[in-house]
């Protein structure tokens, strides 16, 4: 018999400790070949739950399932409003949820339950805004040069079956980002959560009849990236793949998507620069330089993971982060005192110790003292400032997603050569800069090479504000109104009237 933390709620353990299984068509199903999917705390590094694995099978009955919502269902023919409304209701479920779901995303991804709660209330402001923009989805009238007597105009039509693939730092955020925009535009879809934390996006399902999601709009199908995910990629009748998550697999999903030329949008990692000028205030930037990287264990695709700092205030300044991360208690998300969880599995673990080893057989130092770690059998690495880097170290050029910080000093003040340290990456997904100096902030957000750039701040996680990256980050955009420019096609109609 498992045991779960003292602090777990009766309702959260209940859920851990049911049966689960697929959710196609509206209805709970076995899979069509047994297989199981063992979900781990990683705090302790022990068996919670498990999860019935879907296969490419499954992935098949999941995508008929979601076209024939799509062709033949009430969904397509539904009013905006009355599609609003459904949103509308599975956001407040989610709100009267949160506790329970917040539980069950600490308990599968280690994270602080305080993280937790901000990611599910976020999940659940998300459907609130596009249920605005259900009924702002229409097109235009377009004045003709043409000869003759025309009315011409534009229509926004759904684009169809959407295959969705989320990773496990944020499970059940990252299936909403991709869930909500479905719902608005009047698509429907087949979501695969990460193999590693299932258990979310399976809650989340679980409301969907219940906010009244006709069945096949939302099918959800646990299982790994090579099976499921990869048939789900290739799969004829998906007009459309999001996927988030590493490059490497990006590219697989470029590759698979090219059978129908189905639409892809990837949003994938980064390296991404945090960038302090001498004056900048820094009772401010040393607090939110740590968060940039130390936040959820540094398994964040926008981490702050390089520190350019000007050389006028490195010393102080890259030694006051390192005392932030050493304070810094680790520990189970359920415990209220732990600031740092986990990382998400004894591999990710061995990884990220693996690239701090390599960078300091290169030469890198370790900056100040770093924090014990627990006692346990739990996938803890301490955060980690390093020092003495150089450009050519792997731990400057690959994403570690881990706690794991390189400091760099900078002493010219020229704009373009900060920018240029600053965007000698493969990625371009996010960076911050840190000053007072208002022209200084422009000019470098302007030359700065991503997709999101916050002054004084990091990652700024605002529905309403696009995210997305430049280079080997992603393409396309999520939240905003972008991303539904993904979810729609674009037909125009011209009619003759004379």
């Amino acid at each position: 018999m498992v045991e779960y933390h003292a602090s777990l709620s009766a309702e959260a353990s209940a859920f851990l400790s049911g049966e689960h299984r697929l959710y196609i068509d509206g209805c709970w199903v076995e899979p069509m070949k047994e297989g199981v999917l063992h979900v781990q705390d990683p705090a302790k590094g022990s068996e919670i739950s498990r999860v019935a694995e879907g296969r490419a099978a499954d992935i098949d009955r999941a995508v008929i399932a979601a076209r024939r919502a799509f062709e033949n269902g009430p969904w397509h023919a539904m009013k905006p409003s009355g599609r609003a409304s459904i949103m509308l209701a599975l956001a407040d479920l989610i709100d009267r949820q949160a506790q329970v779901l917040a539980e069950i995303e600490t308990m599968e991804t280690g994270k602080p339950l305080a993280f937790a709660l901000g990611s599910v209330r976020s999940a659940a402001n998300m459907l609130r805004y596009y249920a605005g923009w259900a009924s702002n989805l229409g097109g235009r009238e377009v004045p003709l040069s043409s000869a003759g007597e025309w009315h011409a105009y534009t229509r926004r039509e759904p684009v169809g079956v959407v295959g969705q693939v989320i990773p496990w730092n944020f499970p059940l955020s990252m299936a909403v980002w991709k869930i909500a925009p479905v719902l608005a535009t009047g698509c429907t879809s087949v979501l695969k959560p990460a193999e590693q934390t299932p258990l979310g996006a399976l809650r989340l399902a679980a409301l969907f009849e219940e906010a009244g999601v006709p069945a096949g709009v939302l099918n959800v199908v646990p299982g790994y990236g090579g099976d499921a995910g990869a048939r789900l990629a290739a799969h004829p009748d998906v007009d459309k793949i999001a996927f988030t998550g590493s490059a490497e697999t990006g590219r697989s999903i470029v590759q698979a998507a090219l059978g129908n030329l189905k639409r892809v949008t990837l949003e994938l990692g980064g390296k991404s620069p945090v960038i302090v000028l001498p004056d900048a205030d820094m009772e401010r930037a040393v607090p939110g330089a740590a968060n940039a990287i130390f936040f959820n264990s540094g398994q964040v695709c926008a981490a702050g993971s390089r520190l350019f700092v000007h050389r006028k205030v490195f010393d102080n300044f890259v030694a006051d982060v390192a005392v932030q991360g050493a304070k810094m208690k680790m520990g189970h998300g359920l415990d209220e005192s732990s600031r740092v969880g986990p990382l998400i599995s004894a591999r990710q673990r061995a990884r990220v110790q693996s690239m701090i080893e390599q960078g300091l057989a290169e030469g890198a130092t370790i900056v100040g003292e770093t924090a014990p770690i627990p006692d346990g059998k739990g996938y803890f690495v301490a955060p980690h400032v390093l020092a003495d880097t150089n450009p050519d170290m792997s731990v400057i050029r690959d994403e570690i997603f881990g706690p794991v910080v390189c400091a760099i000093p900078f002493g010219d003040e020229d704009i373009d050569a900060i920018a240029k340290a600053a965007n000698h990456t493969s990625y371009g997904l996010a960076a911050s800069i840190w000053t007072q100096n208002l022209s200084a902030a422009h000019r470098l957000s302007n030359r700065i090479r991503s997709g999101n750039v916050a002054v004084n701040s990091h990652a700024i996680a605002d529905v309403e504000l696009p995210f997305g990256g430049y280079k080997e980050s992603g393409w396309g955009r999520e939240r905003g109104s972008e991303v539904l420019n993904h979810y729609t096609e674009t037909k125009s109609v011209a009619i003759r009237l004379d």
